[in-house]
């Protein structure tokens, strides 16, 4: 089962999303992010790549602008442990 944790600066962009961004985000998640860690392969449509200027960093993109960036941390139990950086639109990466 994956875990995660949010940093501080996540936290403060997701409070700043409308209640349907977070929604979205919400779905994304559930029903292709997390099952997609258990298969260890991202289907094409979560559109994940890595951020180029911040090594270990990914973006998460779904349909309507959203984005997220994220990195895998430190395993605390059995399977993948995701550390949520930032959320919001592409002014995310000015610091992701």
């Amino acid at each position: 089962m994956p875990t995660y944790e949010a940093l501080p600066r996540f936290t403060a962009d997701h409070r700043r999303l409308t209640p349907q961004q977070r929604r979205a985000f919400h779905r994304v998640v559930t029903r292709s992010f997390v099952p997609d860690l258990h298969t260890g392969q991202f289907r094409s449509g979560l559109r994940i790549k890595r951020v180029r200027c911040a090594p270990g960093v990914y973006e998460l993109t779904w349909s309507g602008g959203g984005r997220a960036t994220w990195s895998y941390g430190t395993e605390r139990i059995r399977g993948a442990h995701i550390v949520w950086r930032r959320i919001g639109g592409h002014d995310i990466f000015t610091s992701p």
